[in-house]
Parts: C-alpha cells; sequence; structure tokens
C-alpha cells in the first residue's frame, strides 16, 4: 500500500504533500511538508483537540473529551485517498489520513472513524450499503462583509441572475468558464461527478455524485467543497455551502440515496426475489423515521441549517416517506428492483459528509436490526403535515444527548466530543445580537 503512495508522487512529479485530516466540521486540517520529508515515512502528528475545533475557531471546555494534557495522535496517510492539487503552482498532492491513538487504536471521534465503524456493523451482518450523495450550492458575488446580505454573481452576460430558473439550461451556461473549470479539476481528482443541473434559487446550482462505496464517496464530498470554492475565487465570486445564505431563496441540501446490497450476492436486500420490497426495505425506512430526529445535530449541525427546514421553501419538515414524493422527508425514487432506494432528503449541505453518511446508514441499520416498522406512505402534500423535526440546533442537541441507542453504533466518545462542539457553537451564536432585535426591539419594548 505504501509503494501505491510513492509510485502517485514519482508518476506525478511531486514536490509537496498536503497531509489532510478533516475534522469534526468537515474542515481540511494539516500540514503541507515537502516530499522528502513525507516519504521519509514518519507519521505527522497533530494535537488530538484538532478534530473538535469549533467552526468559528474555539474548544469545548470539555478535558474529558482528549484529556488534560492536550495530547497528539498520530495520522496515517490511506493510500486509496491521494490526489492531485490541480491548483496549485507547483505539483502537488494531497492525502487524506486517518487518525490512530499512540496504540494503534482508532481515534474515536474523527469522522472518517466514524464512518468506519458503521460500514463495519454492516459487514458484520453481510451487508454493503451503497449510496449516491446530491450536493446544492450557489454562487454569490464576492462580499467581504458579513454584515451585508449575499447577492448572486454576475454571469457572462453581465448581468446578475434574478427570479427562479430550475433546471434552465441558460442559467447554468451564464457560468460555463467556471464549470469548466470545475469538471477538469474533478477529473484530475478522480472525484466521478455525474449531472450538472441549476436549482431553484438564483444562481443555485446541484452535482450528483455516481453510486458507489460511503467512504469513498465522502471523501470526494469532501474534496469536491473544497475543489468548489476555490474554483470560485479565482472566477472573482464566492460558492457557499451554507444550508440558508439568502433570506428569499431556498436553502441548500445533501440528498443521500442509500440501499444495502448482500457481499456475497450482490443483490439488493431492499428488494425480493420477485422484484417486491423486502422486510428489510420497510425496516430500514422505519429506522430513518425512528432516529433521523436524534441524529439532526448532524444533518442540521449549525444555527444556520434550521432554516431552511421551513414549510413550503422546498425543504422536509418531517419523517414521513412516500413514492416519488419530493414533499417528504425520506423519499422512494421510481426505480426497478436492482435499483430500489431510499432518498434522504434531510441533510444540509453545511454537513460533514462523513457523518452525514455515517449517520443515515447507522439509522436504518438500527432500523434493519430492531425489526422497526414505518408508517404507511404518504401519496400527498407532506408540507402541509405537522413538524416532526428540531426546530434549532438547541433542541436537538438535547433530543441527540438523550439518544440511548446512537452512542452504539456512533460510539460514546463522538457523541460526547461532538456535543460538546455543537454547543459551543450554539453559546457562541447566542451571544451576538443580530440587527433584528436592534431594528424591532431597541427603541419599542
Amino acid at each position: 500500500m505504501v509503494d501505491k503512495i510513492t509510485d502517485f508522487l514519482k508518476e506525478h512529479r511531486i514536490t509537496e504533500v498536503e497531509c489532510v485530516v478533516p475534522d469534526m466540521t468537515g474542515i481540511a486540517r494539516g500540514k503541507i511538508i515537502p516530499r522528502s520529508k513525507f516519504e521519509t515515512g514518519e507519521n505527522m502528528r497533530l494535537p488530538a483537540a484538532v478534530l473538535f475545533q469549533t467552526v468559528n475557531g474555539d474548544y469545548p471546555d470539555d478535558e474529558s473529551i482528549s484529556g488534560p494534557t492536550d495530547p497528539d495522535m498520530i495520522c496515517v496517510p490511506d493510500p486509496d485517498a491521494i490526489r492531485l492539487v490541480p491548483w496549485a503552482i507547483d505539483p502537488t498532492a494531497q492525502v487524506i489520513h486517518d487518525c490512530v491513538h499512540f496504540d494503534g487504536s482508532p481515534v474515536e471521534y474523527s469522522p472518517r472513524q466514524v464512518l468506519k465503524r458503521v460500514l463495519k456493523l454492516y459487514s458484520d451482518r453481510g451487508w454493503k450499503p451503497v449510496v449516491a450523495p446530491e450536493l446544492e450550492f450557489y454562487l454569490v458575488d464576492v462580499n467581504k462583509n458579513p454584515d451585508i446580505p449575499l447577492q448572486p454573481p454576475v454571469g457572462r452576460s453581465g448581468r446578475a441572475e434574478v427570479g427562479h430558473q430550475a433546471y434552465s439550461i441558460e442559467a447554468v451556461n451564464e457560468f460555463d468558464p467556471l464549470f469548466e473549470d470545475i469538471y477538469d479539476y474533478c477529473e484530475a481528482q478522480e472525484l466521478e461527478v455525474d449531472t450538472l443541473i441549476h436549482e431553484v434559487g438564483a444562481a443555485q446550482m446541484e452535482i450528483n455524485f455516481l453510486h458507489g462505496n460511503p467512504l469513498d464517496l465522502a471523501d470526494r464530498v469532501f474534496l469536491f467543497k473544497r475543489t468548489v470554492r476555490e474554483v470560485a475565487l479565482r472566477h472573482n465570486m464566492y460558492a457557499t455551502f451554507m444550508a440558508k445564505p439568502m433570506e428569499n431563496e431556498p436553502g441548500s441540501a445533501m440528498h443521500v440515496h442509500q440501499s444495502v446490497v448482500d457481499i456475497n450476492t450482490g443483490e439488493n436486500i431492499f428488494s425480493r426475489a420477485d422484484g417486491k420490497e423486502s422486510e428489510l426495505f420497510y425496516h430500514y425506512i422505519a429506522g430513518l423515521q425512528a432516529y433521523v430526529p436524534e441524529l439532526m445535530p448532524i444533518f442540521a449541525p449549525f444555527v444556520n441549517s434550521y432554516r431552511r427546514l421551513s414549510r413550503f421553501t422546498a425543504a422536509p419538515i418531517n419523517i414521513q416517506w412516500g413514492y416519488d414524493n419530493r414533499t417528504v422527508g425520506l423519499r422512494v425514487p421510481m426505480s426497478g428492483p436492482e435499483g430500489r432506494r431510499v432518498e434522504n432528503r434531510i441533510a444540509g449541505v453545511d454537513c460533514n459528509p462523513y457523518l452525514a453518511i455515517a449517520a443515515t446508514l447507522a439509522a436504518g441499520y438500527l432500523g434493519m436490526v430492531q425489526r422497526l416498522n414505518p408508517t404507511e406512505p404518504i401519496s400527498t402534500d407532506a408540507y402541509n403535515m405537522p413538524y416532526e423535526l428540531p426546530r434549532n440546533l438547541e433542541s436537538a442537541i438535547a433530543q441527540m444527548r438523550a439518544s440511548t441507542a446512537l452512542p452504539e453504533v456512533l460510539g460514546a466518545a463522538f457523541m460526547q466530543a461532538y456535543l460538546s462542539v455543537k454547543e459551543t457553537e450554539y453559546e457562541a451564536f447566542f451571544r451576538v445580537i443580530s440587527s433584528w432585535e436592534r431594528r424591532h426591539l431597541l427603541l419599542y419594548v
């Protein structure tokens, strides 16, 4: 496996290596080192606390997470996760690393390890999950002042987009040079992106990935976000993966299509021999219905995330399911028996892809092993039904902390660390006085 990395460095005449670790937020942490130092075989070390740094650069005030001594962890390169950095001036590679303790055991609160833990639960049962993520994101004009609302960028016509242009080819063509670079960079990194469409919002786009191995897809989504942001900057605009970046535009999701195949036969376990839905299919849906509400700090990780999950805004507000019904949280697309799958439409695109994929697979797993039964499918507009998801991050944290089943599948150490991160972020947000409060409360209450 080490030879695989060595061969890659020689083939591409690499001079620098970006040693990358995804933290709980999904931010790339690590070091950039010369190739000569990387090839010595000395594993990179980082403080374990790096993994639970908050999105605003703080740390939870909880010494029990990693201990009072602020210890290091060892970062081990994954030979299957080495790719070029196509925008670098000098030939540069990026390698995603796994995090282990000095005794070689996995760091339990590493997002990549959490996903591996869930995948092992499946493999122990003779199952192999298959996922296909869909990412929505906005292109916005350069905004250097966070107090000013975002605006759509100017396209090649010299005008900013107004109104809603869902599935418009011309609206996508407004940004042809940018998307040509995105596709070129994705091809250089072998990210295997599939379809590009214009979504409902102004300059809101969606990229679909081909279905495949969950860990590999999480790696590709992680790198794709980084790629799109980099390309946008080179075209004098921003790309944002905020769940709800603009007040009067719909939010952005990361829909995850998921199915499970038998490891030995390769057959979809969601379908019976006669082509009908299997009992495991229904159990899987029931697991999502039962546990997605408890997993909302992962699917909607920030205070902004819950602005997206509002009635009549092209986002789900409940955990109902239905066939080819985009108003529910859990959609079953029309397909043949081999392609039978469930689409989780609840996760925002601001989520950590490793944790979101781990969470949705964990919920489905629990449903199958506990043999849960779902509600009846919905064939009407589910936006008219009651809210079934937490309405804010504070209540979501409380619901996840009260869960008794999730620590068994995601790991108790991860649960403690992750919820501490979310609580720290929420407290930082709660201290900020918003412009709405100053506008409506300053002189009238």
